[in-house]
């Protein structure tokens, strides 16, 4: 006799399945899409300065495509803990060669994580599908007239501060309950600006204004964010919390980003940006065969 599947995907009713971009759509299976990360940049906290060069770059995001990304997130301003701001000339610079070559060359769609309205532009035209902006799009006031215009993917993400101040003493009195109302209000206020909600995916923004306790807290809590009707875009990748939970923040930490990226599958979260995205896929595999969605 037949047994229906009993995972957690079926008791999730308003799990969204399918994230509209600006021509094409993402269609989610029962474990996270992966998104590829390219940092065009000289100082990021994981790779800076490995991938500046545009042909390393592109090299680079073609590989990623290859190991199973189903987006490329192209970025040339760091994020990390006290990064100071990079004016959108140098920052255009040095993603415009890669966005117009990754859109050429790869299969799949390519993303600009900005915050700047005339990089988003730039990339867009050049045939960029998303735009991935951590101040959700309250950084730039042209920012909302763009993606409007334009109706793109875009992922909403939290941020308690700016790059440079957000890890001084984040502070929230229910940090779950906190962020959700923040990301219901900008899905709401973009949807009411004209942007069609179902381009809309929303990021917690781990690591960015967050204790390693409120990370975790929000792992542990994910899936209450699904109650906003968005795809999740979750990014644990490298991230420092990682190393605080294993008591040692000079360990690699691509072994304990695993670790969180099979939380986020249990939790039916629809994409994750991960820096190394084969073993990610095959821990995804693995893990699906072998039962961790019953």
């Amino acid at each position: 006799m037949s047994r229906s599947p009993s995972n957690k995907m079926n008791a999730m009713p308003s799990r969204a399945r399918t994230w509209r971009l600006r021509t094409r759509r993402l269609d989610f299976g029962q474990v996270p899409s992966l998104m590829g990360v390219v940092n065009v940049t000289p100082d990021s906290f994981s790779d800076g300065g490995r991938f500046l060069e545009p042909a390393v770059a592109v090299d680079h995001g073609l590989r990623l495509a290859e190991e199973g990304a189903a987006v490329l997130d192209i970025g040339g301003q760091s994020t990390r803990p006290g990064a100071s701001p990079v004016d959108p000339d140098e920052e255009l610079r040095r993603v415009l060669p890669v966005v117009v070559q990754l859109c050429r060359q790869a299969s799949v769609p390519v993303s600009i994580d900005t915050s700047s309205a005339q990089v988003a532009r730039a990339a867009l035209d050049a045939g960029a599908e998303i735009v991935n902006d951590v101040t959700g799009l309250t950084g730039d006031p042209e920012m909302v007239d763009l993606v409007v215009a334009q109706q793109p993917g875009v992922c909403v993400m939290h941020l308690q501060g700016t790059p440079r101040s957000m890890q001084d003493s984040p502070t929230y009195e229910n940090v779950v309950e906190e962020i959700f109302a923040y990301l219901g209000k900008r899905r709401d206020a973009l949807t009411a600006a004209g942007l069609d909600p179902s381009r809309i995916a929303l990021d917690p923004g781990i690591g960015f204004g967050k204790t390693t306790e409120h990370n975790l807290t929000l792992l542990r809590q994910i899936g209450r964010f699904h109650d906003l009707g968005c795809p999740l875009l979750v990014g644990p990748s490298r991230k420092r919390f990682i190393g605080q939970v294993l008591d040692n923040p000079d360990l690699p930490r691509d072994a304990g980003t695993l670790g969180v990226v099979l939380t986020l599958a249990r939790r039916g979260v629809q994409l994750v940006r991960v820096h190394d995205v084969a073993p990610a896929r095959q821990a995804l595999a693995l893990f699906a065969a072998s039962g961790g969605l019953d």
